[in-house]
């Protein structure tokens, strides 16, 4: 079966279940609420591989389900994710298996392909709407690319609901995750026999992690169809990792994905008689940076912060109140943010109307940069607001910097790119800088090893650790 193929029935299972046809339920594999292509590929991939395949004794559908509760799938999924786009249309179309696979890497043409072969988090409550299904629906997930659902349940570990889907309660039988345990999954022994359940910080991807997973269970076959999903599964790991170049991101795991996942796409392709040359992975590697790297581009300011954000709310030890942190990722430099957004005081107020919203809701609101900056280099700018009058997000935000400026290496800011738009000097820098009504900073993040992965956990640490001065 094709990577189409499967893709395009596992909408229509999805449909049958709805409706009651199926013997069997499905699991719906369930990346982290940022959709990045890590988390997209992740889904997609273990589903492929797992279908009727996972449990051990009682094999059922896989369904890969994309964690956007806003983005039916799409022309506006097409917009807001080109970099899936381009990955999806670089792993099927050359060559494409099946004539009526190919599509072309535009907005209508893949818009088209993604409406019928992808399924998002809008997709799922608009088929519940269709087909007026009212009740509460009980429905088995893989989480993968994260390890805690946002709205957990308060009876059964493992068990939650997804932002968008509140009709729908998932209970967790499988996990294959890179991010730091959040304590939330049930024990192996509660799961399906032979179901994964993997937390390891450390890679830089979790399609990693995930290859590795298949290859151990003999779940990665060797067929043409298979070289589609390797290059799919490379497209993560690569742009996760740099093309295996981000300083304190790589690991074995991720090395060892890459050389498996390319001796496979190489493999085929000379036994199918095709150059070698036909297929390079630089290349290959290029074409889905390029995409990401311009993905902002037709973004509003409030899609520019939502693209690839997280939250998680944590309580104070010393006063008992919450703080709800957002952190927000974004490929281009802080210079070009401002821009778009209209100069910093505009810039200012669109991250206060974003955090602020009633589905936000946030104590405080991170943006966290990376982009490749002057000579090739690699660059992170960390811009931190408290957004209320939170007494408690304001403390933890101070102690995050006092306790971790020095770790991260958080350095007076300066532009790092060689962009060709306005400099933020003066007053326009001051403006982003401030002690009050409410507290903010902006800064050159010198270790660059530090992602959200790493920056999301010191900051939740800070906060949950007060105590009285």
């Amino acid at each position: 079966m094709t990577l189409l193929q499967f893709l395009r029935q596992a909408r229509q299972i999805h449909l049958q279940s709805l409706s009651g046809a199926l013997s069997e339920p499905p699991i719906y594999v369930i990346g982290n609420p940022s959709a990045d292509l890590d988390s997209i590929v992740s889904a997609i991939v273990y589903a492929y591989c797992a279908n009727n395949r996972l449990p051990v004794k009682t094999p059922r559908p896989h369904i890969p389900l994309l964690n956007l509760p806003n983005f039916p799938a799409g022309t506006e999924l097409y917009r807001l994710r080109p970099e899936f786009s381009a990955a999806l249309w670089s792993s099927t179309n050359f060559p494409a298996l099946k004539s009526e696979e190919q599509f072309e890497n535009t907005l209508q043409s893949a818009g088209n392909f993604l409406r019928e072969h992808v399924m998002t988090v809008a997709d799922f409550a608009q088929s519940l709407e269709d087909q007026h299904v009212l009740k509460q629906i009980l429905a088995n997930a893989t989480l993968v690319d994260w390890n805690a659902f946002p709205r957990p349940s308060k009876n059964d570990k493992g068990s939650g609901s997804l932002t968008g889907l509140l009709g729908v309660s998932f209970r967790t039988v499988g996990c294959i995750d890179h991010h730091v345990d959040e304590h939330f999954m049930p024990s192996i022994d509660e799961l399906p026999e032979g179901q994964p359940m993997i937390i390891q910080p450390g890679p830089g991807s979790c399609a990693s992690l995930i290859t590795r997973e298949l290859q151990q269970r003999n779940l990665w076959d060797t067929t043409p169809e298979m070289v589609q999903v390797a290059k799919l599964a490379l497209s993560a790991v690569l742009i996760d990792t740099s093309n295996l170049t981000a300083e304190g991101k790589v690991t074995d795991v991720d090395r060892m994905a890459v050389e498996f996942l390319q001796s496979q796409i190489e493999g085929e392709s000379q036994a199918a008689a095709n150059s070698k040359a036909d297929w390079k992975l630089e290349t290959f590697y290029r074409s889905i940076l390029h995409a990401k790297q311009n993905s902002l581009d037709l973004l509003t300011m409030d899609e520019v912060l939502n693209r690839d954000y997280k939250d998680w709310t944590e309580t104070s030890r010393f006063s008992g109140k919450t703080v709800k942190m957002g952190f927000c990722s974004a490929v281009k430099p802080i210079r070009w943010i401002v821009q778009k957004a209209g100069g910093p005081d505009k810039f200012l107020d669109a991250v206060h109307s974003f955090a602020t919203s009633a589905e936000k809701d946030l104590d405080v609101l991170v943006v966290m940069t990376a982009f490749t900056g002057t000579k090739d280099k690699f660059c992170r700018e960390l811009f931190v607001s408290v957004v209320g009058g939170n007494e408690s997000a304001a403390k933890g935000v101070k102690r995050f910097v006092e306790q971790f400026s020095d770790h991260l290496g958080l350095i007076e800011w300066s532009p790092l790119d060689d962009q060709d738009i306005p400099e933020l000097t003066g007053d326009s820098l001051s403006t982003l800088n401030e002690e009050a009504p409410l507290w903010r900073q902006l800064w050159v993040q010198t270790n660059a090893a530090g992602s959200r992965k790493q920056v999301a956990p010191l900051l939740r640490a800070a906060v949950a650790q007060l105590y009285r001065e």
